[in-house]
């Protein structure tokens, strides 16, 4: 367990774990805003995206664990993600009594990206701008803002799918957050049938490299590495199933940097 510090917390939700979110959860997001806490939700949808390209007969690939993006599954990203799930997101957020504003990248000039390999991944985006003066706006007004994790171009001629975790890593990064939540359907990092309260980068390294850590597990752990690289310093991997606290704690697993280890 850990305590919430700092003021402003990025909860990025899993898109498999999207229509499990429990009420609970819900009402933990509430109760961070009124412990004087910032939340903003970056949202995923995989499962939904595919079962919606595979209706239509949409073929799509993966490469290197993104999803290639032509045109034609963009439109469907954009359908999922900005309509369906987050819609529902903030209906939920309204239900429990929490202020939320439902946005795309788009909104605002949110998210502007740069193609990451048009060749091998399409219209796959990596974030170069974060527009945060227009996050500390809402967040002002008391809004929680829930994200959809696609982006325009520079220029605001194109537009780009974009990874929720890196979507969630930049934001994180532009507004200084000081802490990073990957909301999954596991309470944590279980070794021994037991949740592993905190450990360190090099910790995870090592457990990855003797498979302690596996299977379902590992993109979790390397999604919370991954922005421990940027100016965040502390991640945590929690549970949607239930509440994310338990007496003004939070319950999960939180990584930390190694200190004076070069990651």
């Amino acid at each position: 367990m850990g305590e919430i510090g700092g003021e402003i917390i990025i909860v990025k939700c899993g898109g498999s774990v999207l229509e499990s979110l429990s009420d609970e959860f819900f009402q933990s997001i509430k109760a961070l805003k009124e412990a004087g806490k910032q939340p903003i939700i970056v949202h995923g949808g995989g499962p939904s995206i595919q079962q919606l390209l595979e209706q239509l007969k949409i073929e799509s690939q993966f490469v290197d664990g993104l999803r290639k993006t032509s045109t034609a599954v963009l439109r469907v990203v954009d359908l999922v993600l900005s309509g369906e799930l987050n819609g529902m997101l903030v209906r939920r957020l309204q239900k429990a009594g929490v202020a939320a504003v439902g946005l795309s990248g788009y909104d605002g000039g949110l998210l502007k990206a740069k193609a990451k390999d048009v060749e091998r991944l399409g219209l796959v985006g990596e974030v170069m701008e974060v527009n945060a003066s227009f996050l500390h706006q809402l967040l002002a007004m008391e809004m929680v803002p829930v994200i959809a994790p696609v982006a325009m171009g520079l220029d605001g001629a194109d537009r780009y799918n974009v990874n929720a975790d890196s979507a969630a890593g930049a934001i994180a990064a532009a507004l200084g957050a000081s802490k990073l939540l990957f909301v999954t359907d596991v309470a944590g990092i279980i070794i021994n049938n037991q949740v592993i309260e905190e450990v360190t980068t090099a910790d995870i390294h090592a457990m990855v490299a003797d498979g302690t850590i596996y299977g379902g597990m590992l993109p979790k752990v390397e999604a919370a590495l991954h922005s421990l690289q940027g100016g965040i310093h502390e991640a945590m991997i929690v549970s949607g199933l239930s509440s994310l606290m338990v007496g003004g704690e939070m319950m999960g697993t939180t990584i930390k940097k190694s200190t004076g280890v070069l990651e």
